[in-house]
């Protein structure tokens, strides 16, 4: 009895051992559109006056509270997966502050998050940033890229965001947050804008593969796109298949997810994944430390809404401009690394 006792403890701990380790040796990296997150006060620089107290929405301090709590939420149960979430992206954030805010909710205060922020030019006033854990990620350098169109400078959008930095002590990530332009005019008339988007992201990634061939990019952002959409497929270049992918190539994961008919966002009753991570073939076949493993959308009960004409929608803020209370009309995205 006493031998048998003893074995089972003994399994028992070393299940415990293999779980931790896999756990060390697993990190996450997300992205979430977190719907319009802005404060209560009037910048006279941005369109922001929907979000004020007396402004269409009634944006209150009862509702922004309630948003940063919603989203705390959705944070605090990604930091709680398997090996963490050492690196989250964010779009339609209005400012530094917002975030700051965000992270010092109950929830995520005891994890001591930084923000790495970029004012973008966009005249709504909505950003991209990220939201990362200091203790896994030491940033060693940011730089905006604009997005402009010389046919046409009256357009203005969102900068793309990269940000360079340290994994655990050992491995480089170069990290590109993007929020493309919406489909606002129709998709002939705005296909264009987000081609361009595909080809600055491309750019940009291709500047660093230059350098490093094997480098190690990760490429996230709610794309407005589809995975198979022309911006996408010919803008970026991006390719369906982790296999046989050669220098300078660029895999993204969730194609084959968006083909079995998963969704990141609900539009007319048919899921679309607009939010995409896509990674470096560097990051899909790193010979050491961190390489990639598996996308994954994050879904709970909790964010989806229970009733009505939006029933297993993401439960989001605001539905033909009245207030739901809810968390964002956007499901976070994210991937694991494992060494």
């Amino acid at each position: 009895m006493k031998r048998t006792v003893f074995f089972i403890l003994l399994t028992l701990i070393s299940w415990g051992s293999l779980i931790a380790q896999s756990i060390q040796n697993r990190v996450n990296i997300g992205f979430y559109n977190v719907e319009n997150l802005f404060d209560t006060i009037n910048d006279p620089n941005k369109n922001d006056e929907q979000f004020l107290p007396d402004g269409d929405y009634r944006w209150n301090s009862e509702r922004y509270f309630n948003k940063l709590d919603k989203l705390s939420q959705v944070i605090y149960d990604m930091c709680k997966l398997p090996g963490g979430l050492a690196v989250l992206g964010v779009s339609e954030v209005e400012n530094e502050a917002v975030l700051r805010d965000l992270i010092a909710t109950e929830r995520l205060a005891p994890y001591k998050l930084a923000v790495c922020h970029h004012e973008s030019p966009d005249l709504r006033g909505v950003d991209v940033s990220f939201i990362y854990d200091p203790s896994r990620f030491r940033v060693l350098s940011t730089k905006a890229y604009p997005l402009t169109f010389p046919e046409n400078p009256d357009f203005i959008t969102r900068d793309q965001w990269l940000m360079t930095g340290i994994l655990d002590s050992v491995d480089t990530l170069h990290l590109i947050v993007n929020h493309w332009p919406s489909k606002i005019g129709g998709e002939k008339k705005s296909l264009p804008y987000r081609l361009g988007a595909g080809r600055l992201a491309r750019h940009i990634a291709d500047s660093i593969m230059t350098a490093s061939p094997h480098a190690k990019v990760i490429i996230m952002g709610d794309m407005n796109d589809n995975p198979n959409a022309k911006s996408m497929m010919e803008g970026l270049q991006t390719r369906t298949n982790p296999k046989n992918l050669i220098e300078k190539d660029l895999y993204n994961p969730m194609w084959q997810m968006y083909r079995n008919g998963v969704g990141s966002y609900a539009y007319r009753d048919s899921w679309e994944l607009l939010d995409n991570i896509i990674v470096s073939e560097g990051l899909v076949n790193a010979t050491s430390g961190y390489k990639f493993y598996m996308a994954h959308i994050f879904r709970k009960d909790y964010m989806l809404t229970k009733s009505g004409s939006y029933t297993n929608y993401p439960w989001r803020m605001f539905a033909g401009g009245i207030y739901q209370g809810g968390y964002s009309d956007h499901l976070p995205v994210y991937i694991i690394l494992t060494k």
